[in-house]
């Protein structure tokens, strides 16, 4: 049998999966992304098959074969009811509750590869912090703080041996649903989709809060033209970006107390987990969507929110940065914990 020489990372969303891989140094075996439908609608065989299919085709376009496949990684939202065992999520099918995903994938897996293939999986946000990290800290071994608001807010902290922080539950870190001190923010307890009521700090940190967020800020603003549009309220959330990157006053006032709610966040975690590095990832810093000017200012926004409630060596201690790998994280991720678990 021919050694290892790649590690694949599957990342499956509810509508689109996608496929990377590592190196045995942990470089990626192509920054390219290759995805395809992940048909959670039609059952568990046919997202096999599509992750197969997906692999199969990643492999042979990098000149690899399944002899070189040493491992697989699986990054999927939680919950789960047991490691590799997934629970009801609100974003797939109720009959892939209780699925045994990772029993199952593995053998499809190893039929393909004709011996066993070992599965690793894990949730989404945890294992995109696992990319950010090899990165951010280089030939370090310094622990990495990654949030990543985008429709929610991923949170993953990831250790010294680079693996994230699954929990006994498999939902350590799921840090968005924390309250936020709302006290410091001057805002009333927003609704959360996860069913709290006690303000989660996702619903003011990302997309699924905007609409509460702009109605508190137009009836502070009623002569902003969105006040009076009849736009639909996704519509009117959805342009927010494009105007504060025009400078509009309104739009920049929401971001950034988003920003500034989200360092107040980031306090609140480096007080339980320490870390050297915070990366903040997600649309926001995604450099085919904003300026370098909107980003500059974001995390500035963020890093001075979190100061005054850090601890006097934190303060000079923790390096922000924003996130690079983008769309690759969650797929590359996988396949690095496949790598270090192996």
């Amino acid at each position: 049998m021919s050694e290892a020489k790649i590690y694949i990372g599957t990342d499956s969303g509810a509508t689109t999966s996608k496929v990377g891989a590592v190196k045995l140094d942990g470089t990626p075996v192509s920054t390219k992304l290759s995805q395809k439908p992940t048909d959670a609608h039609k059952g568990r065989d046919a997202v096999l098959d599509g992750w197969m299919a997906a692999i199969e085709e990643f492999i042979a376009e990098n000149g690899y074969g399944w002899a070189d496949v040493g491992g697989v990684g699986l990054s999927i939202p939680g919950p789960f009811l047991a490691p590799g065992v997934l629970g009801e999520a609100a974003n797939l099918p109720k009959d892939m509750d209780g699925w045994n995903v990772a029993a199952d994938y593995a053998a499809r897996l190893s039929k393909a590869a004709g011996r066993p293939i070992k599965v690793n999986v894990g949730n989404d946000g945890n294992y995109g912090g696992v990319a950010e990290a090899r990165l951010v800290r280089g030939e370090g071994r310094g622990t990495v703080l990654m949030l990543a608001p985008g429709s929610g807010l991923g949170v993953a902290f990831v250790d010294d041996r680079g693996l994230p922080l699954d929990g006994d539950s498999l939902v350590g870190m799921e840090g968005g649903h924390m309250p936020l001190p709302l006290q410091l923010v001057g805002m009333p307890a927003f609704k959360c989709g996860c069913g709290r009521d006690w303000g989660c700090v996702e619903a003011y940190t990302t997309i699924s809060g905007l609409p509460q967020l702009l109605a508190v800020m137009l009836e502070r603003h009623p002569e902003h033209p969105l006040a009076s549009s009849p736009a639909p309220i996704k519509e009117k959330v959805l342009s927010l970006r494009t105007l504060a990157q025009k400078g509009d006053a309104l739009a920049n006032e929401i971001f950034d107390f988003q920003a500034k709610a989200l360092g107040i966040h980031v306090a609140n975690l480096a007080m339980a987990v320490d870390p050297e590095f915070v990366v903040i990832g997600g649309g926001l810093m995604d450099p085919e969507s904003t300026t370098d000017a909107f980003r500059a200012r974001y995390l500035k926004t963020l890093e001075e929110a979190a100061k005054p409630y850090l601890w006097p060596a934190q303060r000079k201690k923790i390096k922000y940065s924003a996130a690079r790998l983008g769309e690759l994280s969650q797929a590359i991720g996988a396949a690095l914990v496949a790598l270090y678990s192996a």
